[in-house]
């Protein structure tokens, strides 16, 4: 907390002591201004200016963080055509971060590509993604329906209207959680992959991520409100753990204890490659930029 220097009592200090005090300070001042600025506001050491998520070097690194725990791969460009049920309950899980039958964000990514091309092939299974919404169900899907959708990969539309629901439901929201709680790229993508395994609320069976974010803020003090970044981090990956142990599908928690832990304990709040971590008993690793 800032303080306004007062002037000096009469009886306390004399004006020439005052004066010298007052003149060693502020090149004190000055100085640490000098340096802030030559340091580019960077937290981090490098003398690099420090970056948010939503820069695209730092959000390729995320979309390949996440696509080693969803895919097992850093092609994450790869994905857009992905498709199948992998028994959690959400009925099909597709595209470049998950998107699912089940739980409507999937329909929504559909939606937007009739919007954009229609009379896509996609089109003609929105009255069955609508039905099976809530559920695991392929009623009205099936082979025809993960055939289009693969197919529908190779379409740029397709793969903008991937993009743009992985943005508005996920990617954006994360990030501006993050930034108004003081958090680094680090945290910011530890926010947003959270989002994308956990959604936002609250469901039958499952702690979203609007929970695991006020237990967190119960047990440490966000940047914003003074607390250590990775004090803070590591109460927040806490709660998700014990979040991910609530649901029998997502029992594995090396998405968090082997991967984004790491990171922090390394210290690596800016994302700093070269990054190594493991998924699923799998190991990565992302070199350079």
């Amino acid at each position: 907390m800032s303080r306004t220097l007062q002037a000096p009592h009469p009886g306390r200090l004399h004006p020439p002591a005052w004066h010298a005090w007052h003149v060693k300070h502020r090149r004190l001042a000055l100085a640490a201004a000098a340096a802030l600025l030559l340091s580019g506001c960077s937290g981090n050491g490098s003398g690099a200016p420090e970056k948010d998520l939503d820069d695209p070097a730092k959000k390729d690194i995320a979309m390949r963080l996440v696509s080693s725990a969803e895919n097992s791969t850093l092609d994450w460009k790869g994905q857009y055509g992905y498709i199948e049920d992998i028994g959690d309950g959400r009925g099909y899980t597709a595209g470049i971060i998950g998107f699912c039958s089940g739980t409507g964000d999937m329909l929504k990514v559909v939606e937007r590509y009739a919007a954009k091309r229609p009379g896509n092939a996609l089109q003609a299974f929105l009255p069955a993604l609508r039905s099976v919404r809530g559920s695991d169900s392929h009623e009205g899907l099936g082979d025809p329906f993960t055939a289009a959708w693969k197919q529908a990969a190779a379409d740029t539309e397709f793969r903008a209207a991937q993009d743009a629901e992985r943005d508005e439901s996920y990617f954006d929201p994360a990030v501006e959680r993050a930034r108004a709680d003081g958090l680094s790229a680090l945290g910011q993508f530890v926010y947003y992959d959270a989002y994308v395994m956990h959604g936002y609320g609250d469901a039958p069976g499952t702690v979203g991520f609007r929970t695991i974010r006020a237990r967190a803020v119960a047990a440490a003090d966000t940047p914003s409100e003074g607390g250590d970044e990775e004090d803070y981090l590591n109460a927040f990956l806490d709660s998700r753990v014990a979040a991910i142990r609530k649901e029998p599908s997502h029992s594995d928690t090396s998405r968090v204890e082997t991967a984004q832990r790491v990171f922090v304990r390394e210290g690596k709040l800016q994302l700093e490659t070269p990054l190594a971590w493991k998924v699923y008993g799998e190991s990565f690793r992302i070199d350079g930029g």
